[in-house]
């Protein structure tokens, strides 16, 4: 399955940072017609009537979203769960495959909904705020800027006492990532692939990190909330600079349909709420993992 970071990161990387003229010559996409209302969610006023907003977000994606005994847990679960009591009604949680580019999800959850018996969400979590990347979407409100992750690489003091790992290390030294994540693409290029017999390819960030403890890799390179959830006593992480990516960090908001404007300004001020009283710091700490806000 593709990394989620990696969708994430290569989307933006693919376009500039955002200027004054983010949007000069980016054609607009051709308006959808035909369309059924069910298709493109609900609007504000219809959601606090029904008394609840259907979230979005990713499946098996710890700590972020997932699934403990039938219930949704995750950072991204209370987030909802934050922004629904802010419009002052409950949050349905919504566990959603991630499909081979991110733009494949805009397109599946936010503003069209599958072909076969699919339908969007009022709201999309764990979406980028990139202005540049937006230019694309005029069916997308991107709002709700929430909290900034980056690359981290973490590792066991023991074997490094001196300081913490860098990629070049990594020509010599095994080191765990998620298979056909950013962090994958990134190290197997590194000195011109020089490295790529000592990255150890694992289904997840979480895995990769079990294979850290049990002593198969000496470090392991994915995103910070992943490593942070995943890190052990006696392991610690850090963020070097990774000289040659185009992006190593990534801002997370919200996604919805373009339609729903009003819907877009009530969620952006109920993100600003958590943040300025420091509830989203608190639910990033209860999952162990480091939270850097976002430039709002």
């Amino acid at each position: 399955m593709r990394g989620r970071s990696l969708m994430i990161a290569l989307a933006l990387a693919a376009w500039p940072l955002a200027s004054y003229a983010a949007c000069e010559g980016v054609a607009p996409e051709q308006k959808l017609q035909n369309t059924f209302a069910r298709d493109i969610g609900r609007d504000l006023d219809r959601i606090r009537e029904d008394g609840w907003i259907e979230v979005a977000m990713y499946e098996d994606f710890a700590p972020w979203s997932w699934e403990d005994g039938g219930k949704p847990r995750g950072i991204d679960v209370e987030i909802a769960q934050l922004i629904a009591q802010e419009l002052g009604v409950t949050a349905r949680i919504r566990m959603v495959t991630p499909g081979e580019t991110l733009d494949a999800d805009l397109l599946n959850y936010v503003y069209r909904g599958a072909v076969v018996g699919g339908h969007v969400s009022d709201l999309m979590l764990h979406a980028p705020y990139d202005v540049a990347y937006a230019c694309r979407f005029d069916q997308v409100v991107f709002t709700g800027q929430y909290a900034v992750d980056r690359l981290a690489i973490a590792y066991k003091p023991a074997d490094y006492p001196d300081k913490g790992p860098t990629p070049p290390v990594f020509r010599y030294d095994p080191v765990g990532v998620e298979n056909d994540s950013i962090s994958d693409f990134f190290l197997t290029s590194v000195a011109h692939g020089a490295t790529a017999d000592k990255v150890h390819r694992y289904p997840s960030t979480q895995a990769a990190m079990k294979g850290l403890e049990a002593g198969e890799v000496m470090a392991v390179m994915g995103p910070r909330a992943e490593i942070d959830a995943a890190l052990q006593p006696d392991e610690a992480v850090h963020e070097p600079p990774l000289l040659g990516l185009a992006r190593n960090s990534w801002t997370l908001g919200a996604a919805l349909s373009m339609q729903h404007r009003p819907l877009a300004y009530a969620v952006d001020d109920a993100i600003a709420a958590g943040l300025e009283d420091g509830r989203i710091a608190t639910i990033f700490k209860s999952y162990g993992a480091d939270f850097r806000p976002p430039e709002r």
